[in-house]
């Protein structure tokens, strides 16, 4: 347990648990989602199946198309990661069932606020796992060595046309989907500096006991 403490499964954990959380709150606001998991819900309410199931089959489509294009293996912990997320996806929405529900503006406003911060919170934490790639991140990184553009570049492309697909399926499209582009990359950034000093007092500790 303490080998895979050491190599970031508890971060990578945390992070999905949190990620999750902030994506079905989002989702619960009803006022728009990432681009991504707006695709996600406009393929549930297409052609059924959950929300997180998609996100295991888009995210495993992902990964081999990532594999074609790089002419490689498929990345088989990006797999992993699709799994989860998507099973925490549905874990969460199945917890918050119909309890769970807006009557005005303003608590769908904080629900969406909420979901924006757990989604930048849970990213956060789980970046510093390295323990397995996010599917869609490595579209990004991939686009950006096939083309030269920059990573923002390129996560604005991957992201306007997610968006675009979306609309076409009915997706969660809102202001929600605009405030998630705007702010979850403050968020994280503004976050992962906390996460870094937490990490590095725990190594200090460790060493120190040892």
């Amino acid at each position: 347990m303490l080998k895979l403490y050491q190599k970031g499964f508890f971060y990578y954990i945390s992070g999905i648990i949190l990620l999750t959380l902030g994506i079905s709150l989002t989702i619960q606001s009803h006022l728009g989602t990432s681009p991504f998991d707006a695709l996600l819900v406009g393929l549930y309410r297409t052609f059924g199946l959950s929300i997180g199931s998609w996100e295991i089959v888009v995210g495993f489509s992902i990964i081999v198309l990532n594999a074609l294009f790089t002419q490689s293996k498929p990345e088989y912990f990006a797999m992993l990661t699709s799994l989860l997320t998507g099973i925490g996806i549905d874990t969460w929405l199945y917890v918050q069932g119909t309890w769970l529900t807006t009557n005005s503006i303003f608590e769908q406003s904080v629900l969406l606020l909420l979901g924006i911060i757990f989604t930048g919170i849970g990213v956060a934490i789980y970046l510093e796992s390295s323990f397995a790639p996010n599917p869609m991140d490595r579209s990004m990184v991939i686009l950006t060595d096939k083309t030269g553009w920059s990573f923002s570049k390129s996560r604005a492309i991957i992201s306007i046309t997610l968006v675009i697909v979306a609309f076409f399926f009915n997706g969660a499209i809102g202001i929600g989907t605009l405030l998630n582009a705007l702010f979850s990359g403050i968020i994280i950034q503004r976050i992962r500096p906390y996460v870094l000093s937490f990490k590095h007092r725990n190594y200090t500790k460790k060493v120190k006991v040892s």
